[in-house]
């Protein structure tokens, strides 16, 4: 996922102008779509391998709430491969000719951004389990609902970023564990 991330964001500079001005005004949108495309990737699989081997069912039957089930889960995600693509994004917003506030802002935006895209996308993932091609759902699923997140961080809007994830962090877990339950229990 790192390396998708790093090879999107390192390929588009040299599809484009070479100028300056326009690399800096483009980089926090390239950034941005590269951390999207890359947080996707791993999307289709954050229930699916529980679910195939029967682990899922076994939390499910625990006497732990779903609901801190699933949070763990996307918790767990988040920082295996969220932090990461935060951790490198200045290296690769240095490509771009991007300042250091610049780049500061940008890895901001990320870190309160991406767990925006994987909590949106334990959603997609809950509601794809068994479904042959589920990766490909996912994306078609949580793409659009995506959106909001993409322009307010690409536009390093970092408090509208901030509300989007107080609003995911409280419904999306609760969606999730909601589809899973459908799922576990049929």
């Amino acid at each position: 996922m790192l390396a998708f991330f790093v090879i999107i964001a390192s390929l588009f500079p040299l599809g484009v102008d070479p100028d300056s001005r326009l690399l800096r005004n483009i980089a926090p949108g390239v950034v941005w779509f590269s951390a999207l495309l890359a947080s996707m990737l791993g999307l289709g699989s954050l229930f699916s391998s529980d679910y195939t081997d029967g682990t899922l069912e076994q939390m499910w039957i625990s006497p732990q709430p779903r609901i801190l089930i699933v949070a763990g889960k996307i918790l767990a995600q988040c920082l295996s491969t969220g932090i990461p693509l935060v951790l490198i994004s200045p290296l690769l917003a240095l490509q771009f000719g991007l300042s250091l506030s610049e780049m500061r802002l940008l890895a901001v935006s990320l870190l309160t951004g991406i767990p925006v895209l994987h909590l949106i996308g334990s959603i997609g993932s809950a509601l794809t389990i068994g479904v042959r091609g589920g990766g490909l759902v996912v994306a078609l699923i949580v793409l659009p609902l995506c959106v909001p997140v993409l322009v307010f961080g690409a536009g390093r809007n970092v408090p509208l970023v901030g509300a989007v994830l107080a609003l995911t962090l409280v419904f999306a877990p609760w969606a999730a564990a909601s589809a899973l339950g459908i799922v576990v229990e049929d």
